[in-house]
This record gives C-alpha cells, structure tokens and sequence, in this order.
C-alpha cells in the first residue's frame, strides 16, 4: 500500500476550515502531523480555539495545534465576521476545547519538522492568510527546498474578488506574505475563486449530511447553513462554496481538478489591485510558471467524496 502522504495544516478556521479540516482527519490517504493556526477570518485567539475543537469533535486529540501569527507581516489584521460569525463557526453551539495548545509557536514548529523529517516528505496545506508560511521563509529559508509541495486555497483570475473587486480573501488580508510564498521557488498548487465557486453546496447536497444520522453530519449542516446565507445575498446564489475542501480534495484525488502551471504574481502596491493574484493564465508575460493554477473542478465528484468521508467520522 501507498503510504499516507504527511501534510501540516495551516488555517483561520472558518466554517469551511472546519470541513476541510474534518476531510483530512477521516481520510486514510493523509497523515496530519499537525495543525498550525493563524490570525484571518477572525483573531487568532479564536483560530487556534476553532481548530482544537475540531480535534475534538473527530477524536483527534492525538494531532498538537500551535498558536501562529495574530497579524499581518506589514498590515493591520482584516477580518471576515461578516462571513463567519462573531466566533468563526457560528451556527451550531460548540463547547470550549480542554485539548490543550502546544506551547511552540507555529513557525517555530513549521520550521524544526521541515529541518528534521526527511527532504519532500510533508507538504503544507494553507487554508487562510499565508502569515505564518512567509515568517517561517523569512526566518528560515533553508527549509524552502525540503518542502514537498505547498497546496493552497487562495487568489482568482477569471472570478476575481470575493473581498475587494480584485482581490480573494486570503491574499488580500497578507499580500507581502503571498508574495514571499509565491517567490520562494517551492512547487505550488493554487485553489483560486475560479474552483472554489464550482464547488457550491445546494439543499440536497446539504441534506445529504444529516442523512448521515451522525453528530459530525449535524454539526456540517448547521454550520452550512450558517455560512451559506452570506453568499446567498450577495450572489443569490443556492448555496456556499466549500473554498478551503478543495485543497483536501486535490490531495486525495487531483483528477477532480483541470488547471494550468502558470506564473502568478501578487500586487503589493495596487491603488485599486492590492492582493490581486496576477495570474498570467494566456502566458503573455515572459515570467517563469511558478504554479499550478486550478480553473476547474468536478463538482459531483467533489460532493460525493466529502459526504462518503465525512460519514466515516
């Protein structure tokens, strides 16, 4: 058999973090050596405390969560309550964690397993702000060739932006650390807006995990049904689009996704463009790919492989 591929979670959980998060612990496919945290959707303190309780809720008390960065390489921290909920998974009521946080700061973490597992062993899977990978390259940049592969959710081209008219979230909120990460020669793998929004939940696909007659199935709806009113108003849309799964999804099946190795930059200086991802998907520029940039996803597919592992937890 495959060995299971080892990754380290970067997130802001985020109702769809959560899902993501909840994908990875109930596939087999994937060894979660930890979970770092990071300042995005909302502070940090409430990062770090979302995804403990996620460890709970699988029974994965055996994975260690660390506290990273609560801001911004260069910026005042931006927030996504709006979104979110005033905790980051509002919807259903969850009890605080008694899993406790690890002590080691997450970039100190990041950068001691990268130096003492074997070279192009872990990949890393960030799901919001790209804070804690850039200081962790900033720091340390030896370990930049000892990554196997970095595979994000973040950015858009042809979807453009989700929090200003052209700039996704999680680059927008730290655009000089998406920079750095972008910059640093490390294999990507890129989850824009452009896949995300084709992996939109609907009431049958919702319905699908409280069908599953488990408490991991209710607490998916209700925070689905929490999260999916935002985008509804304001795209009128069904449902939400589960961003952050996508990244999970890519790992346990690639095939799900068509994309194209392309060379992205990140505006840093834009008046109206800041944290715009400049994706150069027609290859007019002479710049170097330096990424695998998704533009499309097999929705059915996607659905069908989230519900069946879900329904394993």
């Amino acid at each position: 058999m495959t060995p299971p591929r080892r990754i380290i979670i970067d997130t802001d959980p985020g109702q769809d973090d959560a899902v993501a998060i909840l994908l990875a612990l109930a596939s087999p496919e994937l060894e979660v050596l930890g979970i770092t945290a990071v300042a995005g959707n909302v502070p940090l303190r409430l990062t770090e405390r979302n995804a403990r309780i996620l460890c709970e809720i699988a029974g994965r008390t055996d994975i260690p969560v660390f506290a990273g960065c609560d801001a911004p390489l260069a910026r005042p921290l931006v927030t996504a309550e709006h979104v979110h909920g005033k905790t980051g998974l509002d919807g259903p009521a969850l009890p605080d964690p008694t899993l406790p946080l690890q002590e080691r700061h997450a970039v100190d973490y990041l950068i001691e397993t990268l130096r003492s597992e074997p070279a192009g062993s872990i990949t890393l899977c960030p799901l919001g702000p790209l804070t804690n990978i850039a200081a962790m390259l900033q720091r340390a940049p030896d370990v930049a060739p000892r990554i196997r592969e970095i595979v994000l959710m973040g950015g858009a081209y042809f979807e453009v932006g989700n929090i200003t008219p052209t700039a996704e979230f999680n680059i927008f909120v730290d655009p000089e650390a998406a920079a750095i990460v972008f910059g640093a020669g490390v294999p990507l793998v890129v989850m824009p807006l452009d896949v995300t929004h084709k992996a939109v939940t609907d009431r049958a696909r919702v319905a699908r995990f409280r069908e599953m007659g488990t408490r991991i199935g209710e607490l998916v709806e209700e925070w689905m049904d929490f999260f999916e009113r935002f985008d509804r108003e304001k795209y009128g849309s069904e449902g939400a689009p589960l961003h952050d799964p996508c990244v999970i999804a890519y790992l346990l099946n690639p095939d799900l996704f068509l994309g194209r190795h392309i060379n992205v930059e990140i505006e840093t200086e834009g008046r109206f463009t800041t944290g715009m991802t400049v994706a150069d998907w027609w290859r007019v520029s002479d710049r170097t790919p330096n990424a695998l940039f998704m533009r499309d996803l097999d929705a059915d597919g996607f659905f069908a492989l989230l519900t069946e592992r879900i329904a394993r937890l």
